[in-house]
């Protein structure tokens, strides 16, 4: 009988430090033995790749933000994220729609209902409901400590050149959308040591029995 697909999703504003936890919760699962794919969004196909550039890099209002965003996650849902969990793998994202409320609609301050009608168009299941990850790790941390982590560390994109206010209501929005889903959301402090953190991340898989402790 095949084991089913997992779908695991990684959260948090910029210099939460997310990324640096994804490749040690992939590696945990490949030595369980389970296939892993590792993608991002927006991104993880070569179509997503494209809209990615245009997203992060050229000036454009809201609307058009929102529907590139989704543009990119549905070639990336039939693409990659799909045919991986029809598989029985295990499929982690840098980041999916909780980041498009988050940034999109709390931060740009777009309509919800419009991104909630995209999100039933792009997501939507021939069987019914919504395509959603089984499990969110929200790395949580203030938009205050997040800037002094990424100050002077790289170029900054459309996104991470915004000022604090708007890192304050992307939190606000994260904090929404874990409320509004508290069964698929786990709160990860992020403002401890990497090794603290790595070990919140662990005790969430292994809790859930998808990894042994």
């Amino acid at each position: 009988m095949q084991t089913p697909g997992l779908f695991i999703t990684f959260e948090g504003i910029d210099g939460a430090g997310k990324s640096t936890h994804i490749e040690k919760v992939a590696q945990a699962f490949r030595a369980a033995g389970r296939a892993v794919t590792l993608t991002r969004e927006p991104g993880g196909t070569p179509l997503a790749e494209k809209l990615r550039a245009l997203v992060l890099g050229d000036a454009m209002d809201p609307l058009c933000e929102a529907l590139l965003m989704f543009a990119a996650r549905r070639d990336h849902l039939q693409t990659v994220i799909e045919p991986a969990l029809a598989a029985g793998g295990v499929v982690i994202c840098d980041r999916f729609t909780d980041a498009t409320f988050a940034y999109q609609g709390f931060g740009r301050g777009f309509d919800l209902a419009v991104l909630h009608q995209l999100e039933a168009w792009v997501q939507g299941r021939p069987e019914g409901g919504l395509r959603e990850p089984d499990l969110t790790l929200w790395f949580d941390l203030s938009p205050a400590v997040a800037a002094k982590r990424l100050a002077g560390a790289r170029v900054p994109d459309r996104f991470e050149a915004q000022p604090q206010a708007f890192f304050e209501r992307v939190a606000q929005g994260y904090a929404a959308r874990a409320a509004a889903a508290p069964q698929r959301f786990a709160r990860i402090d992020a403002d401890q040591p990497p090794s603290e953190v790595a070990a919140q991340v662990r005790a969430t898989l292994v809790g859930r029995a998808w990894l042994e402790g």
